[in-house]
């Protein structure tokens, strides 16, 4: 149940945030909120994954 929740929050996310890779942004400039939406990101992805 967990798995379903998070695949429909990864969809979400996807719909919702921004997309930094498209944008290829530098990790090394990129701001705090900007490391923030990658990092939740991740973690969702990852949880929806495993």
């Amino acid at each position: 149940m967990k798995q379903n929740f998070f695949k429909a929050l990864a969809k979400l996310n996807k719909l919702l945030l921004p997309s930094y890779s498209k944008q290829q942004l530098d990790l090394s400039k990129a701001s705090k909120l900007q490391l923030a939406i990658i990092g939740w990101r991740v973690y969702v992805t990852k949880r929806a994954l495993g």
